[in-house]
């Protein structure tokens, strides 16, 4: 029963996650403006598919069950009411930004606290969960747990900061803007998908990692957000983490392509994932760009767009057609044909308007956001079917 409701909770974050999604790229084409997009896409979509998926993936990955089984029920109001109500606000429809960023920070709370208490005494994952047959694995996957509880220090962190700045306490980094947005997807989601990507992937791979890239990805991912949110915009330390950052991309990118080159597997899933690393070193050769020769309001965006849906966007819908596979979608229209469509519409999407951005191309930006709207609906309806034939 435990297992059955940790899995529902898990599976809501999953349904909501898709509803963000469609909703962000929707907000896009309507002009919404960055803050909104940025509300709707980070902590929305990707945050929302990172706490369901991690629910389900941490406690088994440090040899441990989730101490608390409905805590996702408990954490999804709070998470979704908090996005709603943030970005609303900032959308100027109403005034609930201090309602939807303490809830948000709450939902976080639970998050954190419910899967701290389920490691407590496993808390850098020494234990891995590794079977005896995959022994070849457990040198990564210990150094891969070992950083989990940073991804929580900068979730919590990134959570707390706004509500900080409500109650007029002093804090020693920004409590608004980029900063926070980087902590929150860099620090928290391209940092865990750096962790479990180099437990998750290699295994859908069949293939070993190279141990010796994820001891250069991971500390580098770890230390470059920091880096960033201290002095953003800045000189020297912004330059270093954007410098660490860029690595943690590049050096992920290497992984993956390293494991998949070696493995047989052919996936739709699989090929989506090495869309998106491919993605994220354009994310780090705009991101360098920018530490070493000031903000662009033009690279800026169409960075951003190639952060979240690029790389992030396109890693999630990758491994959610690993754990959701087309084929089972039991639903007229809606196969692997439909998937690929999507995958292809998101990709030529972002590709386009960061390309019409950097080109200063208004027809290549309002076609790149259209073709993104429409590979976020053809997803969402795959990803939708493939959870109803199963349940």
């Amino acid at each position: 029963m435990s297992a059955a409701t940790v899995s529902r909770g898990a599976r809501f974050f999953v349904v909501t996650s898709l509803a963000w999604l469609v909703c962000w790229q929707a907000a896009v084409v309507l002009g919404g403006g960055r803050r909104v997009a940025v509300l709707l896409g980070l902590y929305g979509f990707v945050l929302h598919m990172v706490f369901g998926k991690a629910y389900a993936l941490v406690p088994s990955y440090f040899d441990r069950p989730l101490a608390f089984p409905k805590a996702p029920l408990v954490h999804l109001p709070l998470a979704a009411g908090g996005t709603a109500a943030m970005a609303l606000d900032t959308a100027g429809f109403v005034d609930l930004w201090a309602v939807g960023a303490a809830a948000w920070a709450l939902g976080c709370g639970v998050f954190v606290g419910t899967l701290l208490w389920s490691v407590r005494d496993n808390p850098l994952g020494s234990e891995t969960g590794t079977a005896d047959s995959k022994a070849q694995y457990r040198g990564t996957d210990r150094l891969a747990n070992g950083f989990v509880p940073v991804v929580f220090a900068y979730l919590l962190t990134g959570a707390a900061l706004p509500v900080a700045a409500l109650l007029g306490v002093p804090t020693p980094l920004p409590t608004a803007g980029p900063p926070v947005t980087h902590l929150l997807a860099v620090g928290t989601a391209a940092l865990l998908v750096f962790a479990l990507g180099f437990r998750l992937l290699p295994r859908f791979l069949t293939v070993p990692p190279r141990t010796r890239l994820a001891a250069v990805v991971l500390p580098a991912g770890a230390i470059g957000p920091l880096l960033l949110a201290t002095d953003f915009g800045g000189g020297t330390t912004f330059l270093l983490g954007g410098t660490l950052q860029s690595v943690a991309l590049l050096g992920f990118a290497v992984a993956y392509a390293d494991v998949f080159y070696r493995s047989d597997r052919r996936r739709l899933g699989l090929n989506t994932f090495l869309l998106a690393v491919a993605f994220g070193v354009g994310v780090a050769t705009l991101g360098l760009t920018m530490a070493i020769t000031g903000i662009d309001p033009a690279i800026a965006d169409a960075h951003a767009r190639l952060a979240l849906l690029g790389f992030l966007g396109l890693a999630i819908v990758g491994v959610s057609y690993q754990f959701y596979p087309p084929a089972v979608a039991g639903v007229s229209g809606l196969d692997d044909r439909t998937a690929t469509a999507a995958v292809g519409a998101l990709a030529v999407g972002v590709l386009l308007e960061a390309g019409g951005l950097l080109g200063g191309s208004d027809i290549l930006v309002t076609l790149g956001r259209w073709l993104a709207l429409v590979g976020a609906v053809l997803h969402a309806l795959v990803v939708v079917a493939v959870l109803r034939s199963r349940h």
